[in-house]
């Protein structure tokens, strides 16, 4: 029973460090927009497409991408920022069943927490899709 104690409360300082992590990381970030979108579908798909072409025009724009930095529909929106003039964020969430970052992440960022990780989403952006 201590032990349960005692990783309960470390649990507080490792929410504290994903907190600190991610507001010095992205608070100089700009105007962005979060892009949320399925993991499955991936090139040459109509959708995955759409998502690149729109992250570019927003990035031309000077919008930031954010997504979950995963596969599919976060990575073609995080590869069309890279295309396009503002950075490509990715959230990542580290559990063993999810998902690899993408390659097009100009900063890349690993959450255990998903409540965390939407806190950055929200917090960060200025439109969501």
């Amino acid at each position: 029973m201590e032990d349960l104690k005692t990783s309960e409360t470390w649990r507080v300082f490792r929410i504290q460090s994903e907190l600190v992590e991610g507001f010095e990381t992205l608070h100089n970030l700009g105007p962005a927009v979060s892009i949320f979108g399925s993991s499955k579908l991936g090139p040459g798909n109509k959708y995955y497409d759409e998502a690149v072409a729109l992250a570019k025009s927003l990035a031309d724009d000077g919008f930031a991408i954010i997504t979950g930095g995963g596969p599919g529909i976060m990575e073609g929106a995080n590869k069309g920022a890279k295309k396009g003039k503002a950075p490509s964020v990715g959230l990542n969430i580290a559990i063993p069943t999810e998902q690899i970052p993408n390659r097009y992440q100009d900063i890349s960022l690993s959450f255990r927490y998903f409540f965390i990780r939407k806190l950055m989403f929200i917090k960060y952006a200025i439109a969501y899709i």
